[in-house]
């Protein structure tokens, strides 16, 4: 275990059937870290996200948990899914939205609590004059912070969202990353995306999964790491505030 250890994955190979997608994957996860996940399509971000959830299980390798240094079963985690994975037309509404985020037995009702963190959570997401509104009537930056309130209002020890960023506009992925900033102080966060421009932005580490995985410890990459991990050439460019990678034209393999 290294100081400071959260998660620790050590040579983890993960796939479906015969297909392995990920092969002999080290990663550690610090405590109030912030990483970013980036790589190609398929090249098995989900695979690596769906195995630290404990929804699919390693054919090898080892994946273990710390709480205060020392070693436990399980962490609490929170989990924001893509957008396009939501049924919108579910009859459900913000307020149950993020108390669904909530566990509790079966037979058991929410406590006095839980609904008082519901309510905090809510004014917090800017959400509590919606909290009645069906799901299926909000915009997109609407339901990704009420999927968010869903995903933190456990407080939990890590919050892994898989590609934030799609169908929201630009003002809110500004609001986003001021929420995710203000998490950040109390959870790692572990962030998933195909948008190189803000990821490297707003995290502080990166490992980049294309069946294997290659950390770099910030966000300062050397010339030439990105197109050796990707397996095709990016070029840095900016303009304003926001840089961007891009590919260059390339034949497909």
């Amino acid at each position: 275990m290294q100081k400071g250890s959260l998660i620790e994955l050590r040579k983890v190979r993960a796939g479906y059937g015969r297909k392995e997608v990920l092969r002999d994957i080290d990663l550690t996860v610090y405590v109030r870290d912030f990483l970013g996940i980036i790589g190609p399509n398929g090249g098995g971000k989900t695979t690596l996200v769906k195995t630290i959830l404990g929804l699919k299980k390693p054919s090898s390798g080892s994946m273990t948990f710390y709480r205060n240094g020392k070693a436990v079963p399980s962490i609490r985690m929170g989990y924001l899914p893509q957008y396009n994975k939501i049924d919108k037309d579910f009859p459900i509404s913000v307020y149950e939205v993020v108390l669904s985020g909530l566990k509790k037995k079966i037979w058991q009702r929410y406590s006095a609590d839980q609904h008082t963190a519901v309510e905090d959570m809510l004014r917090r997401m800017g959400l509590e004059d919606l909290s009645q509104r069906p799901i299926g009537t909000l915009s997109g930056g609407q339901l990704q912070r009420a999927l968010l309130g869903r995903a933190i209002v456990s407080q939990p020890d890590v919050v892994i969202l898989d590609e934030p960023n799609t169908y929201i506009d630009k003002r809110f992925e500004t609001q986003l990353y001021q929420l995710l900033n203000d998490i950040n102080r109390e959870s790692a966060i572990i962030l998933v995306s195909h948008d190189l421009g803000s990821v490297l932005q707003n995290v502080r580490t990166i490992a980049c999964v294309n069946e294997t995985l290659d950390y770099h410890p910030d966000t300062e990459l050397p010339e030439g790491w990105l197109e050796e991990k990707f397996n095709c050439p990016i070029d840095l460019i900016g303009h304003g505030n926001y840089p961007h990678r891009v590919l260059k034209c390339h034949k497909q393999s």
